[in-house]
């Protein structure tokens, strides 16, 4: 158990209306809210409190040894840093499912109906048939990073009639939502297989450049690629150089490097592959930011009572 931290500061920029900040200041007796904004909180804020709620900018926080617990409003945390060894830290996982895999899944169906075609057409006023179209029934598919979000996404395709494969870091068990599992050392093997590949991946060492020349070229040439994770997993030229050569049918991303993506990169001109702004998760869907309030009130009643909050990342 740890120690109760009543008498604490509490900074919070997530969002919240009259009823969840009332909740959120039943949840912690004793201490002072401060309510703010992530792009409004000031550098002097964020050094004098105890709890942040909300994803404040690493260089407001610098290290601040008075910070105690930081409850971040992403799922993913690669992009916090300089926290003092001290400072806990747990993300919003389980807030963007639904958001996120639903967004992919539109993605995906618009590769595969060829709705993205279409809409150039009608830009143009053209009436033009673009022929074959195809399903997930029966579809194998390949969910790169099968946390929350991923299995999310596992069960919508499942339920369309594909079938799904969970990549993890470890192989011990199934991941819900799937038929089978599989790590990254199994994708030489998998990958000639799959008719659609998707990730949730976050950044990082393991990750970063994965879907590289040689991944595009394993892929059937029917074969469709998501990305809905981190835009460092993919080699963007060697994405760009498979899609205008034939070796994958078509491509989705809601993420790029660097973000925004510029203006004169070249994958905005490439006909078969569909660009979002990264914004399948955020507050774009009204649900989402309740499921992250809900965390972030929860949380921060659990450090206030000294008990462990939930989503804590290893930081060692």
């Amino acid at each position: 158990m740890m120690q109760e931290q009543g008498n604490r500061t509490i900074l919070c920029v997530v969002p919240m209306n009259e009823e969840q900040r009332a909740r959120l200041e039943a949840a912690t007796p004793g201490c002072t809210i401060e309510y703010s904004t992530i792009k409004d909180a000031t550098p002097e804020q964020a050094q004098a409190a105890d709890i942040i709620l909300g994803n404040v900018a690493s260089e407001k926080i610098a290290g601040s040894p008075r910070l105690a617990f930081m409850q971040l409003n992403s799922a993913g945390a690669d992009h916090i840093k300089g926290l003092a060894p001290t400072t806990l830290l747990s993300t919003a996982s389980g807030a963007y499912g639904q958001a996120v895999s639903e967004h992919a899944l539109a993605l995906l169906l618009c590769l595969m109906k060829k709705l993205y075609l279409y809409r150039d057409h009608q830009a143009s006023s053209e009436w033009v048939d673009e022929g074959s179209a195809t399903s997930l029934v029966e579809a194998n598919v390949l969910v790169m990073g099968c946390g929350n979000i991923g299995c999310a996404f596992a069960h919508l395709v499942r339920a369309m009639g594909a079938r799904v494969i969970g990549m993890k870091r470890n192989a011990s068990a199934i991941p819900d939502g799937c038929d089978e599992v599989c790590t990254s050392e199994d994708l030489e093997r998998v990958l000639p297989d799959m008719d659609v590949v998707v990730s949730f991946l976050p950044s990082g060492p393991s990750t970063d450049g994965m879907a590289d020349a040689a991944f595009f070229a394993r892929m059937k040439r029917s074969a469709y690629f998501v990305n809905a994770g981190r835009g460092s997993l993919v080699d963007q030229e060697a994405l760009r150089q498979a899609l205008e050569n034939g070796e994958i049918a078509a491509a989705a991303i809601d993420v790029a490097t660097p973000e925004p993506l510029p203006a004169d990169s070249p994958l905005w001109g490439v006909r078969n592959l569909v660009i979002t702004p990264h914004v399948a998760g955020g507050y774009h869907l009204a649900q989402t930011l309740a499921n992250v309030v809900d965390i972030c009130i929860e949380n921060a009643g659990r450090f206030v009572r000294g008990e462990q909050p939930r989503n804590l990342v290893s930081r060692g």
